[in-house]
């Protein structure tokens, strides 16, 4: 049997194979955000929030008062802060928390009888202390942890624990219902605090919450024996502005679909298999006869090296660079000229984008071979915006640059 018959033969094996898989349903190519997240650039996923609403005190001598004499307004804040990743966030800004309560001692809060007096409740003295200061939290968005991220959720539950600084001022209370803010300070202290921020989602980049927030601000005006710690709800809402880029990039994975009925093709792969089989003896009965001399061919021109690159980017990363000092040491003990071609794929971004794109991918490898001592009159650059092995399953090809011998 001639030899041209044996690879018909193993042709149509193959091409029986192909049509075997020709009913499969295509696999797709889709960001799956259960696979992981792509961190984004530092200057994305900023926000800008204000706030502002009540606060309660329940010290140990603020509560000798009925609850309703503790609510304290305004509380409010301004704060700034970044996403790294969909889940976690920091942010830091100024707080100010109003306390209404009551202190055992006058001396503590600056408070000296005089012809007026002050407001007493069941034997202690009513206070009103403003609280000024600078605050830094770390925050974790509970839904995105716990039910994977989805740019288009409305609700989100963040949880966040953070410490502040705090400068209080004294608010005289007479009994003649004079109130008035006191020349003083009455005590620097520092807080740790804690919280949880249900946050809605009303356009792309307007959110707004509800923080429901505790702090535990040391006072450190009482005496040592009361070792006092004041402890701090506050209820807030807030409006959040989201500046770009909003959203995250998820890993991108195939998806292959259901096979209901797998019976026809099983049979048609047994059937393949047996045909394969077959040929494969002819092949080896070939491959044992004496073969004519075949002429010499032509040298095929093939790459010296290919570097490959992240989406979007031009930039040569540390191996790539050590890559191309050997690369740049072979052309140096060469006698021939190279040409640097740049691709890119052309599935994403605008053909101007890309056109520069693969411009500066084969300019930037001409930079690293000729500062590693290669004679800039050997390289010639290039670009090619044809797929390279086509398909949007190869696009990770296309994103590279080639370093080949002229022809």
């Amino acid at each position: 049997m001639k030899k041209s018959a044996i690879l018909s033969l193993a042709c149509a094996a193959l091409m029986s194979v192909n049509s075997a898989f020709a009913a499969v349903p295509e696999i797709v190519y889709v960001e799956d955000p259960a696979q992981g997240y792509t961190f984004n650039r530092f200057k994305d996923n900023w926000f800008l929030s204000a706030e502002g609403g009540v606060n309660v005190v329940f010290g140990k001598t603020d509560k000798v008062l009925p609850f309703k004499d503790r609510i304290a307004s305004p509380a409010f804040g301004l704060q700034v802060g970044k996403w790294f990743s969909p889940i976690l966030g920091l942010r830091g800004g100024a707080t100010y928390l109003g306390q209404r309560g009551a202190a055992n001692h006058a001396d503590v809060y600056g408070l000296t009888a005089d012809a007026n007096g002050y407001q007493m409740y069941d034997g202690y003295y009513k206070t009103h202390v403003g609280q000024l200061g600078v605050n830094f939290d770390a925050m974790l968005n509970v839904t995105n942890w716990w039910c994977g991220y989805k740019p288009n959720r409305v609700y989100n539950f963040i949880a966040y624990v953070g410490g502040a600084a705090y400068f209080g001022f004294q608010h005289k209370i007479g009994q003649n219902g004079n109130d008035g803010w006191a020349t003083d300070h009455i005590d620097t202290s520092l807080a740790l605090r804690a919280g949880i921020i249900n946050s809605f989602n009303v356009s792309k980049q307007v959110a707004l919450s509800l923080d429901l927030r505790y702090t535990a601000i040391s006072a450190n005006r009482e005496p040592k024996e009361y070792n006092r710690i004041t402890d701090n709800v506050a209820a807030l809402i807030g409006v959040t502005y989201l500046f770009n880029n909003r959203t995250w990039t998820a890993p991108i994975v195939p998806v292959i679909p259901v096979i209901e009925d797998c019976d026809p093709i099983k049979a048609r792969l047994a059937e393949c298999e047996g045909r394969l089989q077959d040929t494969q003896r002819k092949l080896d009965e070939c491959l044992r006869r004496p073969m004519p001399k075949a002429p010499e061919a032509a040298p095929c021109i093939q790459n010296l090296a290919t570097i490959y690159y992240r989406i979007g980017s031009a930039n040569v990363n540390a191996t790539d660079r050590n890559v191309l000092k050997s690369v740049a040491n072979t052309i140096k003990n060469s006698g021939e000229k190279y040409v640097i071609t740049g691709f890119a794929d052309t599935y994403t971004g605008t053909d101007a984008v890309n056109a520069r794109l693969r411009t500066r991918r084969a300019e930037n490898v001409k930079k690293i071979l000729v500062a590693n001592g290669v004679d800039a009159s050997k390289l010639e650059v290039t670009t090619n915006a044809t797929d390279r092995f086509g398909g949007k399953a190869n696009v990770y090809l296309d994103r590279c640059v080639t370093i080949a011998p002229v022809k």
